[in-house]
Protein backbone atom coordinates (compact mmCIF):
# COMPACT_ATOMS: atom_id res chain seq x y z
CA UNK A 1 0.00 0.00 0.00
CA UNK A 2 2.45 1.82 0.78
CA UNK A 3 4.08 1.92 -2.47
CA UNK A 4 1.31 2.81 -4.10
CA UNK A 5 1.23 5.72 -2.05
CA UNK A 6 4.64 6.71 -2.79
CA UNK A 7 4.33 5.50 -6.53
CA UNK A 8 0.92 8.16 -6.95
CA UNK A 9 2.98 11.20 -5.58
CA UNK A 10 5.83 9.97 -7.46
CA UNK A 11 3.94 10.77 -10.92
CA UNK A 12 2.46 13.88 -9.43
CA UNK A 13 5.86 15.48 -9.08
CA UNK A 14 7.08 14.54 -12.65
CA UNK A 15 4.06 16.00 -14.45
CA UNK A 16 5.57 18.43 -17.07
CA UNK A 17 3.84 21.87 -17.26
CA UNK A 18 2.42 22.37 -20.81
CA UNK A 19 4.49 24.40 -23.65
CA UNK A 20 2.59 27.46 -24.58
CA UNK A 21 1.26 27.20 -28.19
CA UNK A 22 3.53 29.99 -30.29
CA UNK A 23 1.40 31.67 -33.03
CA UNK A 24 2.32 33.91 -35.75
CA UNK A 25 2.40 37.95 -34.87
CA UNK A 26 -0.84 39.87 -35.07
CA UNK A 27 -0.34 42.59 -38.19
CA UNK A 28 1.88 45.96 -37.88
CA UNK A 29 0.38 49.24 -38.29
CA UNK A 30 1.53 50.89 -41.16
CA UNK A 31 2.18 54.29 -40.53
CA UNK A 32 3.43 56.15 -44.22
CA UNK A 33 4.34 55.35 -47.72
CA UNK A 34 6.55 57.56 -49.09
CA UNK A 35 7.10 58.00 -52.88
CA UNK A 36 10.66 57.67 -54.41
CA UNK A 37 12.12 57.23 -58.05
CA UNK A 38 10.71 53.85 -58.76
CA UNK A 39 10.16 53.22 -55.03
CA UNK A 40 8.50 53.40 -51.88
CA UNK A 41 9.60 53.79 -48.15
CA UNK A 42 6.97 52.14 -45.61
CA UNK A 43 7.02 53.10 -42.70
CA UNK A 44 5.26 51.08 -39.59
CA UNK A 45 4.78 50.19 -35.96
CA UNK A 46 5.33 46.61 -34.81
CA UNK A 47 2.32 44.42 -34.20
CA UNK A 48 0.64 44.66 -30.18
CA UNK A 49 1.50 40.93 -30.63
CA UNK A 50 4.39 38.99 -31.49
CA UNK A 51 2.67 35.69 -30.90
CA UNK A 52 5.01 34.41 -28.43
CA UNK A 53 7.92 34.46 -30.28
CA UNK A 54 10.17 37.51 -31.68
CA UNK A 55 9.54 38.72 -34.43
CA UNK A 56 12.29 38.49 -36.82
CA UNK A 57 11.58 40.10 -39.91
CA UNK A 58 8.86 42.51 -41.87
CA UNK A 59 7.81 41.61 -45.78
CA UNK A 60 6.28 45.01 -47.36
CA UNK A 61 4.25 44.64 -50.31
CA UNK A 62 3.16 47.10 -52.88
CA UNK A 63 0.55 46.09 -55.83
CA UNK A 64 -1.08 47.99 -58.91
CA UNK A 65 -2.83 45.64 -60.74
CA UNK A 66 -1.39 42.17 -61.79
CA UNK A 67 1.72 43.94 -60.29
CA UNK A 68 3.25 43.17 -57.16
CA UNK A 69 6.47 43.94 -55.61
CA UNK A 70 7.95 43.45 -52.03
CA UNK A 71 10.97 44.34 -49.52
CA UNK A 72 12.10 42.80 -46.33
CA UNK A 73 13.96 44.49 -43.61
CA UNK A 74 14.24 43.85 -39.46
CA UNK A 75 12.73 47.76 -38.66
CA UNK A 76 10.98 50.61 -39.87
CA UNK A 77 11.07 51.58 -42.63
CA UNK A 78 11.37 49.08 -45.44
CA UNK A 79 12.30 49.96 -48.80
CA UNK A 80 10.23 48.69 -52.02
CA UNK A 81 12.30 49.05 -55.34
CA UNK A 82 11.02 48.50 -58.96
CA UNK A 83 8.15 49.89 -58.96
CA UNK A 84 6.58 52.02 -61.99
CA UNK A 85 6.68 55.74 -61.77
CA UNK A 86 3.30 57.57 -62.56
CA UNK A 87 1.23 54.01 -61.18
CA UNK A 88 -0.66 53.81 -57.75
CA UNK A 89 0.37 50.91 -55.79
CA UNK A 90 -1.46 49.79 -52.65
CA UNK A 91 1.10 49.26 -50.37
CA UNK A 92 0.64 46.92 -47.00
CA UNK A 93 3.33 45.29 -44.52
CA UNK A 94 3.48 41.76 -42.43
CA UNK A 95 5.20 40.75 -39.76
CA UNK A 96 7.08 37.08 -39.48
CA UNK A 97 7.95 34.93 -36.24
CA UNK A 98 9.08 31.72 -36.11
CA UNK A 99 5.46 30.34 -36.66
CA UNK A 100 5.35 31.78 -39.56
CA UNK A 101 3.85 35.43 -41.51
CA UNK A 102 0.49 36.85 -39.69
CA UNK A 103 -1.92 39.24 -41.23
CA UNK A 104 -1.13 42.02 -43.28
CA UNK A 105 -1.74 46.00 -42.03
CA UNK A 106 -3.77 47.99 -43.43
CA UNK A 107 -3.00 49.53 -46.96
CA UNK A 108 -1.67 52.83 -48.25
CA UNK A 109 -1.78 53.83 -51.77
CA UNK A 110 1.72 55.69 -52.64
CA UNK A 111 2.69 56.50 -56.84
CA UNK A 112 6.29 56.93 -57.63
CA UNK A 113 7.61 59.62 -59.73
CA UNK A 114 10.91 60.76 -61.07
CA UNK A 115 11.08 64.21 -59.27
CA UNK A 116 13.59 65.45 -62.00
CA UNK A 117 13.85 69.24 -62.42
CA UNK A 118 15.67 70.03 -59.49
CA UNK A 119 14.24 67.60 -57.21
CA UNK A 120 15.18 64.10 -55.84
CA UNK A 121 18.58 63.14 -57.88
CA UNK A 122 19.94 66.72 -57.93
CA UNK A 123 20.23 69.53 -55.73
CA UNK A 124 22.98 71.19 -58.41
CA UNK A 125 21.81 74.77 -59.21
CA UNK A 126 20.12 75.39 -55.92
CA UNK A 127 22.05 78.03 -53.83
CA UNK A 128 25.38 77.07 -55.55
CA UNK A 129 27.47 80.12 -55.07
CA UNK A 130 26.19 82.22 -51.64
CA UNK A 131 28.70 83.61 -49.64
CA UNK A 132 28.85 86.35 -46.63
CA UNK A 133 31.26 87.96 -44.50
CA UNK A 134 29.47 90.29 -41.23
CA UNK A 135 30.42 91.70 -39.00
CA UNK A 136 28.84 89.65 -35.63
CA UNK A 137 29.28 89.06 -31.73
CA UNK A 138 32.53 90.10 -30.05
CA UNK A 139 33.92 92.29 -32.84
CA UNK A 140 34.54 89.40 -35.11
CA UNK A 141 33.31 88.69 -38.80
CA UNK A 142 31.30 85.86 -39.99
CA UNK A 143 32.87 84.49 -43.20
CA UNK A 144 30.86 81.90 -45.13
CA UNK A 145 30.47 80.47 -48.58
CA UNK A 146 29.03 77.28 -50.53
CA UNK A 147 30.35 76.33 -54.04
CA UNK A 148 28.94 73.71 -56.47
CA UNK A 149 31.86 71.90 -58.26
CA UNK A 150 31.63 69.22 -59.89
CA UNK A 151 29.03 66.82 -58.23
CA UNK A 152 29.62 68.23 -54.57
CA UNK A 153 28.48 71.29 -52.15
CA UNK A 154 31.63 72.77 -50.91
CA UNK A 155 31.38 74.29 -47.67
CA UNK A 156 34.22 76.66 -46.27
CA UNK A 157 33.55 79.15 -43.19
CA UNK A 158 34.64 79.91 -40.07
CA UNK A 159 31.43 78.81 -38.05
CA UNK A 160 30.53 82.35 -36.74
CA UNK A 161 26.89 83.19 -36.19
CA UNK A 162 25.27 86.22 -38.88
CA UNK A 163 22.46 86.95 -36.53
CA UNK A 164 21.08 88.42 -33.72
CA UNK A 165 22.96 85.62 -30.43
CA UNK A 166 22.63 85.59 -26.81
CA UNK A 167 25.29 86.64 -24.22
CA UNK A 168 28.04 84.16 -23.77
CA UNK A 169 29.56 83.12 -21.57
CA UNK A 170 26.28 82.51 -19.72
CA UNK A 171 24.56 80.40 -16.56
CA UNK A 172 24.90 76.85 -17.64
CA UNK A 173 27.21 77.59 -20.89
CA UNK A 174 30.32 79.14 -19.45
CA UNK A 175 32.10 79.60 -23.23
CA UNK A 176 32.92 82.15 -25.44
CA UNK A 177 32.05 82.27 -28.92
CA UNK A 178 34.74 82.06 -30.67
CA UNK A 179 36.15 81.51 -35.02
CA UNK A 180 36.12 77.86 -35.66
CA UNK A 181 37.89 77.08 -38.97
CA UNK A 182 34.32 74.64 -40.58
CA UNK A 183 34.47 72.88 -44.34
CA UNK A 184 32.11 70.09 -45.84
CA UNK A 185 31.47 68.75 -49.13
CA UNK A 186 28.01 66.95 -50.07
CA UNK A 187 26.65 65.60 -52.83
CA UNK A 188 24.90 67.65 -55.57
CA UNK A 189 23.22 63.77 -56.24
CA UNK A 190 21.69 62.97 -53.09
CA UNK A 191 19.25 59.67 -53.16
CA UNK A 192 17.83 57.81 -50.57
CA UNK A 193 18.82 54.50 -49.30
CA UNK A 194 17.50 51.56 -48.16
CA UNK A 195 18.55 51.92 -44.68
CA UNK A 196 19.14 55.45 -42.70
CA UNK A 197 22.31 56.17 -41.13
CA UNK A 198 22.74 58.31 -37.63
CA UNK A 199 24.66 61.52 -37.19
CA UNK A 200 26.43 63.42 -35.05
CA UNK A 201 26.50 66.52 -37.30
CA UNK A 202 23.09 66.60 -39.03
CA UNK A 203 24.91 69.41 -41.36
CA UNK A 204 24.80 72.98 -41.76
CA UNK A 205 22.78 76.15 -41.83
CA UNK A 206 24.17 77.92 -45.09
CA UNK A 207 25.73 80.50 -42.81
CA UNK A 208 27.94 77.97 -41.88
CA UNK A 209 27.07 77.66 -38.51
CA UNK A 210 26.50 74.21 -37.35
CA UNK A 211 23.59 71.65 -36.81
CA UNK A 212 23.67 69.59 -33.78
CA UNK A 213 20.85 68.26 -31.56
CA UNK A 214 22.14 65.50 -29.13
CA UNK A 215 24.46 66.22 -26.02
CA UNK A 216 27.80 65.54 -24.57
CA UNK A 217 26.23 65.07 -21.23
CA UNK A 218 24.89 61.82 -19.50
CA UNK A 219 23.47 59.90 -16.57
CA UNK A 220 24.36 56.56 -15.20
CA UNK A 221 21.36 54.45 -13.73
CA UNK A 222 21.61 56.22 -10.11
CA UNK A 223 20.99 59.78 -11.34
CA UNK A 224 22.66 62.37 -9.11
CA UNK A 225 26.46 62.66 -8.85
CA UNK A 226 27.04 60.06 -11.72
CA UNK A 227 25.39 62.63 -14.26
CA UNK A 228 27.74 65.08 -16.04
CA UNK A 229 26.74 67.57 -18.77
CA UNK A 230 30.09 67.25 -20.73
CA UNK A 231 31.98 64.23 -21.95
CA UNK A 232 29.65 62.16 -20.14
CA UNK A 233 29.93 57.96 -20.34
CA UNK A 234 26.62 57.01 -18.93
CA UNK A 235 23.82 54.88 -20.50
CA UNK A 236 21.16 58.03 -20.63
CA UNK A 237 22.10 60.78 -22.88
CA UNK A 238 20.85 64.05 -21.83
CA UNK A 239 18.49 66.68 -24.03
CA UNK A 240 19.43 70.02 -24.42
CA UNK A 241 15.63 71.13 -25.20
CA UNK A 242 12.28 70.24 -23.58
CA UNK A 243 13.38 69.59 -19.88
CA UNK A 244 14.05 71.27 -16.92
CA UNK A 245 16.53 68.85 -14.80
CA UNK A 246 19.78 70.31 -16.62
CA UNK A 247 20.66 73.60 -17.92
CA UNK A 248 22.22 73.81 -21.28
CA UNK A 249 23.02 77.69 -21.30
CA UNK A 250 20.90 77.90 -24.65
CA UNK A 251 19.92 80.98 -26.26
CA UNK A 252 16.68 82.15 -27.73
CA UNK A 253 18.35 80.16 -31.18
CA UNK A 254 18.14 77.16 -28.74
CA UNK A 255 22.19 77.00 -29.43
CA UNK A 256 24.85 77.56 -27.33
CA UNK A 257 28.81 77.28 -27.61
CA UNK A 258 31.39 74.05 -27.18
CA UNK A 259 34.58 74.28 -25.41
CA UNK A 260 36.07 75.10 -28.94
CA UNK A 261 34.04 78.12 -29.28
CA UNK A 262 31.78 76.46 -32.06
CA UNK A 263 28.67 77.91 -31.49
CA UNK A 264 25.80 75.42 -32.99
CA UNK A 265 22.44 75.14 -32.89
CA UNK A 266 20.35 72.23 -30.87
CA UNK A 267 16.88 73.45 -32.73
CA UNK A 268 15.12 76.31 -34.57
CA UNK A 269 17.22 78.92 -35.38
CA UNK A 270 14.95 81.80 -34.63
CA UNK A 271 16.79 84.89 -35.15
CA UNK A 272 18.46 83.19 -38.00
CA UNK A 273 15.56 82.66 -39.80
CA UNK A 274 14.35 86.18 -39.37
CA UNK A 275 18.16 86.84 -40.86
CA UNK A 276 17.07 85.38 -44.01
CA UNK A 277 14.30 87.40 -44.24
CA UNK A 278 11.50 85.72 -45.42
CA UNK A 279 8.90 86.13 -43.19
CA UNK A 280 7.93 83.95 -40.25
CA UNK A 281 5.04 81.84 -41.93
CA UNK A 282 6.64 80.68 -44.95
CA UNK A 283 9.03 77.70 -45.76
CA UNK A 284 12.31 78.81 -45.52
CA UNK A 285 15.04 76.44 -46.81
CA UNK A 286 18.13 76.90 -43.85
CA UNK A 287 20.78 74.53 -44.59
CA UNK A 288 22.16 71.30 -46.00
CA UNK A 289 22.35 67.45 -44.41
CA UNK A 290 24.96 65.70 -44.75
CA UNK A 291 23.71 63.40 -47.67
CA UNK A 292 22.84 66.00 -49.56
CA UNK A 293 19.47 66.79 -48.95
CA UNK A 294 17.94 70.42 -47.82
CA UNK A 295 16.59 71.26 -44.55
CA UNK A 296 13.79 73.59 -43.57
CA UNK A 297 12.37 75.36 -40.72
CA UNK A 298 9.16 74.42 -39.74
CA UNK A 299 7.05 74.60 -41.86
CA UNK A 300 5.52 72.66 -44.60
CA UNK A 301 2.73 72.17 -47.15
CA UNK A 302 -0.52 70.87 -46.46
CA UNK A 303 -0.27 68.60 -48.68
CA UNK A 304 3.51 67.57 -49.46
CA UNK A 305 3.00 67.31 -53.17
CA UNK A 306 0.59 70.20 -53.87
CA UNK A 307 2.43 74.15 -53.34
CA UNK A 308 -1.19 75.65 -53.50
CA UNK A 309 -2.80 73.49 -50.46
CA UNK A 310 -1.56 76.05 -48.08
CA UNK A 311 0.76 76.27 -45.24
CA UNK A 312 0.89 74.67 -41.83
CA UNK A 313 3.36 74.04 -38.60
CA UNK A 314 4.94 70.72 -39.67
CA UNK A 315 5.21 67.78 -36.69
CA UNK A 316 7.48 65.50 -35.81
CA UNK A 317 6.33 62.24 -35.18
CA UNK A 318 8.14 61.27 -31.74
CA UNK A 319 6.51 60.59 -28.86
CA UNK A 320 7.18 60.33 -24.73
CA UNK A 321 7.29 56.52 -23.72
CA UNK A 322 4.16 55.53 -21.77
CA UNK A 323 6.46 53.43 -19.00
CA UNK A 324 10.33 54.51 -18.75
CA UNK A 325 12.94 52.16 -19.61
CA UNK A 326 14.36 50.10 -17.24
CA UNK A 327 17.00 51.31 -14.98
CA UNK A 328 16.37 54.51 -16.50
CA UNK A 329 17.20 57.36 -13.58
CA UNK A 330 14.01 58.09 -11.16
CA UNK A 331 11.48 60.30 -13.30
CA UNK A 332 10.66 62.09 -9.88
CA UNK A 333 13.84 64.02 -10.39
CA UNK A 334 14.35 63.20 -14.26
CA UNK A 335 10.79 63.84 -15.46
CA UNK A 336 10.31 62.34 -18.90
CA UNK A 337 11.84 64.19 -21.77
CA UNK A 338 15.16 64.65 -19.85
CA UNK A 339 16.88 61.44 -21.95
CA UNK A 340 16.84 60.64 -25.40
CA UNK A 341 15.90 57.22 -24.26
CA UNK A 342 12.21 58.44 -23.13
CA UNK A 343 10.90 59.35 -26.59
CA UNK A 344 10.00 56.48 -29.16
CA UNK A 345 9.24 56.73 -32.81
CA UNK A 346 5.56 56.44 -33.84
CA UNK A 347 5.31 56.14 -37.40
CA UNK A 348 2.24 58.15 -38.54
CA UNK A 349 1.75 60.06 -35.57
CA UNK A 350 3.17 63.30 -37.31
CA UNK A 351 3.93 64.98 -40.53
CA UNK A 352 7.71 63.40 -40.81
CA UNK A 353 9.62 60.28 -40.66
CA UNK A 354 12.04 59.02 -38.06
CA UNK A 355 14.96 61.10 -39.29
CA UNK A 356 12.14 64.45 -39.18
CA UNK A 357 12.25 64.29 -43.39
CA UNK A 358 9.53 63.83 -45.70
CA UNK A 359 9.14 64.00 -49.40
CA UNK A 360 7.19 66.83 -51.21
CA UNK A 361 7.67 69.87 -53.31
CA UNK A 362 9.41 73.37 -51.96
CA UNK A 363 10.12 76.90 -53.31
CA UNK A 364 13.23 75.85 -54.27
CA UNK A 365 12.54 72.33 -55.44
CA UNK A 366 8.60 72.89 -57.32
CA UNK A 367 9.04 69.31 -58.72
CA UNK A 368 9.97 67.57 -55.07
CA UNK A 369 12.54 66.25 -53.39
CA UNK A 370 12.83 64.34 -49.96
CA UNK A 371 13.74 67.17 -47.08
CA UNK A 372 14.03 67.74 -43.60
CA UNK A 373 12.20 69.59 -41.23
CA UNK A 374 13.57 71.38 -38.13
CA UNK A 375 10.68 71.07 -35.89
CA UNK A 376 9.52 72.94 -32.22
CA UNK A 377 9.61 69.60 -30.47
CA UNK A 378 11.39 66.80 -30.17
CA UNK A 379 13.83 65.69 -32.22
CA UNK A 380 14.26 69.46 -33.12
CA UNK A 381 16.38 68.52 -35.41
CA UNK A 382 17.01 65.20 -37.29
CA UNK A 383 19.19 62.79 -35.99
CA UNK A 384 19.57 60.75 -39.01
CA UNK A 385 19.37 60.96 -42.55
CA UNK A 386 17.84 58.47 -45.21
CA UNK A 387 20.47 59.12 -47.77
CA UNK A 388 24.03 58.20 -47.39
CA UNK A 389 26.20 61.12 -45.32
CA UNK A 390 29.12 62.57 -46.85
CA UNK A 391 30.22 61.95 -43.15
CA UNK A 392 28.73 60.32 -39.86
CA UNK A 393 30.22 62.59 -37.30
Amino acid sequence: MMSLQMAACGGGGDTAAATPAIAVPGAPTIGAAVAGDGSASISFMAPASDGGATVTGYTAACTAGASSRTGTGTASPVLVSGLSNGSAYACSVTASNSAGTGAASAAMTVTPAALGGGGTGTTAGVLCGISGSEATVNGLTATYSWACSGTSRKLVANGLPNHTVGTFPRDGNPNTIGAVATSASYTLNPATAATRTSVITSGYGLNGVKLEPGTAGTCGDAGGATCTQAMGTGAWNMEALGQTAFNFGTDENNAHVQPTGAYHYHGMPEQYIVKLGKGTSTMTLVGWAPDGFPIYARYGYNTATDAASGLKVLRGSYRLKAVADANRPSTTTYAMGTFTQDYEYAAGSGDLDECNGRTGVTPEFPAGTYHYVITDTYPYIGRCVKGTPASIR
